[in-house]
């Protein structure tokens, strides 16, 4: 049997129970696979991890509660037409790889994932951002950008890389945050709005600036290669899914388009988009 311990973190505050942490592990032992820090005796201001969402100050929804029913494929794969989680089509190929990456003239769409509930087993293939970290990742300092984030393997395109998690906020509660910041600060805040066919929107904002995950590291690129999905498991908040937009070489760094440009990209026939602008 694995040590267990609680982290005990700098403001004081206890993290979940988890697994002896390895040495340097930035993710403090809360992946699947530690996350070391590069260069040797460097390391960033503290912060509290968390590998999934935590509920903030106004949240309309705790991301831990669940909320979808699961499916019933006890006894038959998960498919499109019988699994109650898979809407029109399949979400990834027999590789793991999400399958909505294709043509610049693709959408990125919202994916349900099989879920707690769900009578399938562990290791059907509609169970991809749940299983956490597959590749070992590296935050580092870069020369210019303070921190960054890269992949020390290579990563074929269309495989999940990491989330994008943190505190889940009200809008007043963003506003709040984002006028207390100084010019001197970095506004790790994130707002996903998901345009619905009933011409609903949903927002989500997320911030992980001081209760989050490796994906705060992440810095912003024009050309990125990595793209952000929405996923949704057990709760109707979504998991902000980044994705290997292209095929990552190891000791790339990574990054995304903090305008959401990349994220825009969508089929001209379809009624449903999905967007994430700054907030500001």
């Amino acid at each position: 049997m694995s040590a267990k311990a609680v982290e005990q973190w700098p403001c004081g505050m206890a993290a979940r129970e988890k697994k002896a942490e390895a040495p340097e592990d930035v993710a403090r032992g809360l992946e699947n696979l530690p996350v070391s820090a590069w260069p040797p005796g460097a390391w960033p201001k503290p912060f509290q991890y968390t590998p999934d969402h935590v509920a903030g100050p106004g949240a309309d929804t705790d991301p831990t509660q669940i909320t979808f029913p699961g499916c019933s494929c006890l006894q038959t794969p998960c498919l499109p037409g019988t699994c109650s989680c898979l809407r029109n089509k399949e979400n990834y190929d027999a590789n793991l790889r999400l399958r909505a990456i294709g043509s610049e003239t693709e959408r990125a769409e919202p994916v349900f994932e099989c879920n707690i509930l769900c009578q399938c087993s562990d290791q059907c293939k509609n169970r991809v951002v749940q299983r956490g970290l597959q590749f070992h990742l590296q935050v580092f300092k870069t020369e210019k950008k303070g921190w960054g984030l890269r992949t020390l393997e290579f990563i074929p395109k269309g495989r999940f890389v990491c989330e994008y998690a943190g505190e889940v906020l009200g809008f007043a509660e963003v506003q709040r945050r984002i006028q207390l910041q100084t010019i001197h600060d970095s506004n790790y805040i994130i707002a996903v709005r998901e345009h619905v066919y009933n011409g609903q929107v949903i927002e989500t904002f997320v911030d992980p600036a001081h209760i989050g995950n490796i994906g705060r590291f992440l810095n912003h690129s024009c050309e990125p290669n990595l793209l952000m999905i929405p996923v949704r498991i057990d709760s109707m908040v979504p998991k902000l899914a980044l994705f290997a937009a292209k095929d990552i070489l190891p000791e790339e760094e990574l990054s995304y388009d903090y305008s959401g440009r990349f994220l825009n990209l969508m089929d001209s026939k379809n009624k449903e988009r999905l967007e994430k602008p700054n907030v500001s």
